[in-house]
């Protein structure tokens, strides 16, 4: 019996968690006491015993790991302590100090998460083994088209990163038992703030960024904040070359006392070249496994993937007498790619490398989305107590529009082993097709938190999402209309004044852009999903942590089966997964951060075979900083995975063993406004796949290392 997957092991994790959980809580209480001063036994006063109060703030450490509010999960700003999911969020500290410059690498460090790197500039992304396709700014946006998302997103937009694990149909309107990644944009400031830097790295890696924020007039009713940033760099990989330039402003005018109005545009433009359509093939046609050279590419010189991303935000926030808020928010997104792509196909020979066939494709897109919603919430008083609730709606459509256009179609290529990249541009002249099709999505949603007593607290909504769709995906027609409405029920209940019991449940409906064979969207994935665990709060929620148990059951969930010319083709499968996360959060000491998880599960398929076997059942990622002196903070982030395989036709099985990623990185402050960072990755040089999720893959990036100067005021 494999025991990585047998029960046993749930419980034996479990009660080891809750041992670190219950060590960490004396060891809070113990500092919380040391930090008390002291007073001699003859000066003592009486002890009078007075009620118990508990005053709950988002944490304030400003550079700190510890999540603040949130309110991706429920519409609702709670404290993580006081959301019955589980929550992850990367916070701007954590971003600079590691580096981390674009989503791909920020979440990596979440706890759970996998980024499945399939191709140099297209991305998928797995939670508790299951496909995340809720990506989100602000809280809003439609899932991803074909659950992919393509270029590289840079996080200088961003103050912080949240992960909600678990369904999250009731802001969204649809739900998955994986995750929800939201993205919570920079605001213009009320005082003046400006931030620079300037870094250099492996691979003639040059990158650039500048941001500026305060009041525009006098009384600062009127605000604004501008951010730019630039890189230009190689790559481990032959032949590619990335090019990336950012520019964002917003304005936020305070039209009464009460009312605020938020315009902002932001506009990203990617130029790589050499860019990998597809991957490496990962077994010779004798069944054994490649190994090629970490900088191998099937991908010549003249291709490249350019690809402009623009996006306009307007808000409008009111805050009435009564103590509610009503918010009014408005997206569009625009996304246009013009693309020049070579795809390499075939199994070759182990001894001539002989076999590997080639298909050449221009390709266009355009694409849109809107994405309007109206909310308001507020407290109310019922039965003596005070509650809360949020009551909204929110329409959404996106339109799509794409062009294939081949080149000739199964020309050879060489060994890829001693290949140079060098292949003639042919003449792109066959029709490959294309697709225009619509989506749209509208939702209604209710929640609210009843205070039942002063420990026990019930959050409970539902929200009604309806989606259709027309127009037609290279040839197929691709209609759609589905509806569904998807109840939510979580409590949390403190057992102490450090310690809560949480659980939740809703049901999943989650609507697929993934086609099924017959080039048609997949029905929606439709299921249950549960959580329960443990969550403590230290240091006045300077430190946080959690014990989670969790559970999904899922029919008709999109799996990946094969390439079809431009098109990913999937299958649905019945699946149930089951696991436990452990994630700690924020200030150990004054000196000390930490964000750290760890994460067992199960996935198998209706007759309770192992499936998604790509993805690795264990998972563990610590990041952590120490100022050893007032001038100096040090670094390191560790990313373990265990092991993963795909198991192909003809008894052929592909295998990445388990392996870790480890990161360094110290900070010297010159004074309050300078610093110099250095960050050096993967400094064991391990040599992995970078993902399993497709029958292709390439190598991850070798050890790298950057400089950067950073000025703020």
């Amino acid at each position: 019996m494999n025991s990585k997957n047998h029960p046993g092991d749930f419980h034996r994790l479990a009660a080891i968690a809750l041992g670190v959980m219950a060590a960490l809580s004396s060891w809070a209480a113990h500092a919380q006491d040391a930090a008390a001063p002291a007073a001699s036994a003859a000066s003592a006063p009486a002890v009078v015993t007075l009620p118990s109060v508990r005053v709950k703030a988002g944490a304030s450490n400003p550079e700190g790991y510890a999540p603040p509010m949130v309110s991706a999960s429920t519409g609702l700003s709670l404290t993580p302590r006081d959301t019955p999911q589980s929550v992850s969020v990367l916070t701007r500290t954590l971003l600079d100090d590691f580096r981390l410059d674009n989503i791909d690498r920020a979440v990596a460090l979440a706890p759970g998460l996998s980024v499945e790197k399939v191709e140099t500039d297209r991305t998928y992304y797995t939670v508790r083994g299951l496909a995340v396709t809720n990506f989100q700014v602000d809280g809003l946006g439609l899932p991803l088209m074909y659950g992919v998302r393509d270029g590289d997103l840079d996080t200088v937009l961003y103050q912080r990163v949240e992960v909600v694990r678990g369904a999250n149909g009731l802001m969204s309107g649809v739900g998955s038992p994986s995750a929800a990644i939201n993205l919570v944009r920079k605001r213009p400031t009320e005082t003046l703030q400006a931030a620079g830097a300037l870094s250099v790295g492996s691979w003639n890696d040059h990158r650039l960024s500048a941001e500026v924020s305060g009041p525009l007039n006098a009384d600062g009713s009127l605000r604004g904040l501008v951010i730019a940033a630039g890189q230009d760099r190689d790559s481990y990989l032959d032949r590619y070359h990335h090019r990336k330039g950012i520019l964002h402003g917003a304005l936020a005018l305070d039209l009464a006392p009460t009312t605020t109005l938020t315009l902002g545009h932001s506009v990203q433009k990617n130029r790589p070249r050499g860019v990998m359509w597809g991957a490496l093939p990962l077994f010779y046609s004798d069944g054994s496994p490649t190994d090629y050279d970490v900088s191998t590419s099937t991908s010549p010189s003249w291709t490249y993937w350019k690809t402009d991303t623009q996006e306009t935000y307007l808000e409008g926030r009111h805050q009435h007498d009564n103590g509610w808020t009503t918010t009014a928010r408005f997206t569009h997104t625009d996304t246009q790619a013009d693309s020049k792509l070579f795809y390499v196909y075939g199994t070759p020979d182990r001894g001539t490398g002989a076999g590997l066939e080639t298909w050449p494709s221009l390709y266009t897109l355009d694409q849109r989305e809107q994405v309007l919603d109206l909310r308001t919430t507020g407290p109310f008083t019922l039965a003596g107590r005070r509650h809360e609730a949020v009551l909204g709606a929110s329409t959404a459509r996106a339109k799509r529009h794409e062009v294939s256009t081949y080149g000739p179609i199964g020309a050879p290529l060489p060994d890829l082993n001693t290949w140079n990249g060098e292949f003639p541009e042919p003449a792109f002249t066959a029709d490959g097709g294309g697709s225009d099709f619509r989506d749209r999505q509208h939702s209604v949603y209710a929640a609210t938190r009843l205070q039942i007593t002063d420990t026990l607290k019930f959050i409970t909504g539902a929200n009604a999402t309806w989606l259709t769709g027309s127009g037609s995906a290279y040839g197929e027609p691709r209609a759609r209309d589905d509806h569904k409405v998807v109840p939510y029920l979580g409590t949390v209940f403190d057992i102490s004044e450090a310690w809560s019991f949480y659980a939740s449940h809703t049901e999943i409906f989650k609507p697929q852009s993934e086609l099924g064979a017959d080039l048609q969207p997949l029905r929606p994935a439709e299921g249950r999903s549960s959580e329960a665990g443990l969550k403590g709060e230290w240091l006045d929620g300077r430190l946080v942590a959690s014990l989670s148990l969790f559970t999904a059951r899922q029919n008709n969930l999109a799996d990946w089966v094969a390439t079809v010319g431009p098109n990913q083709i999937y299958a649905g499968v019945d699946t149930r997964s089951q696991g436990m996360e452990l994630e700690i959060a924020g200030a150990i000491t004054p000196r000390l951060n930490v964000l750290a998880g760890f994460t067992q599960l199960s996935i198998k398929d209706a007759a309770g075979a192992a499936t998604r076997t790509y993805v690795p059942r264990r998972q563990f990622s610590a990041s952590a900083t120490w100022r050893a002196l007032d001038a100096l903070k040090v670094g390191a982030s560790l990313r373990w995975r265990d092991d993963a395989h795909r198991d192909e036709p003809g008894g052929v099985v592909i295998r990445q063993p388990a392996y870790a990623l480890l990161d360094l990185m110290a900070r010297y402050d010159f004074n309050e406004r300078l610093s110099a960072t250095l960050n050096v990755g993967n400094v064991t040089n391990e040599k992995y796949i970078a993902s399993l999720y497709w029958t292709q893959g390439y190598y991850g990036a070798p050890r790298h290392a950057s400089v950067s100067l950073n000025w703020r005021y």
